[in-house]
């Protein structure tokens, strides 16, 4: 099981790659769901409620995102992230590493739909990245450390370029 968990997560990283090279926004959201949606297995095979349910609330977001935006939206996705803590914290009783999960969910929900400065966005995808890349090393993820590394590797270049473009 553990073997074909990290299958999941390879493809999710390659998928990821391919995204991250999209020039047009939908088609990285499409990429990037799928990518999301092969993490989100991952996890949940590996026994990691909260970044599977990350995760896949993530993917559902950019597929919904191809159309829809705006408050109603983010309301929607900050909600049900909120509503998947509260089940594993109050029901399932899980430790409280799902709170660092749930908090780089939210950034996600957010920045992905209501932030719209590219310097901004990408310091607090940051943020939700490295709190991604925690989570992943206290549940033993080996793709999904890769996956978080790689993304954090794709912001800090992106930002690299932007500046030197700009002449900083």
């Amino acid at each position: 099981m553990l073997i074909l968990a990290e299958a999941f997560g390879a493809v999710a990283v390659v998928l990821n790659f391919i995204g991250y090279r999209q020039r047009h926004v939908d088609r990285y959201l499409i990429w990037s769901a799928c990518a999301l949606a092969c993490v989100s297995t991952h996890f949940f095979m590996l026994g990691a409620m909260a970044a599977g349910v990350g995760t896949m609330l993530a993917c559902i977001r950019n597929v919904v995102a191809l159309k829809y935006r705006g408050k109603r939206v983010v309301s929607i996705f900050i909600a049900s992230n909120l509503c998947f803590f509260a089940y594993e914290w109050f029901v399932l009783n899980h430790d409280a590493m799902i709170l660092v999960a749930y908090a780089s969910s939210l950034i996600f929900t957010v920045g992905s739909i209501m932030i719209r400065d590219t310097v901004l966005m990408k310091r607090w995808f940051l943020l939700a990245e490295f709190l991604g890349l925690v989570y992943a090393l206290s549940v033993g993820s080996i793709f999904g450390t890769i996956f978080n590394i790689s993304n954090m590797a794709s912001i800090f270049i992106s930002m690299y370029k932007s500046r030197k473009s700009s002449g900083e």
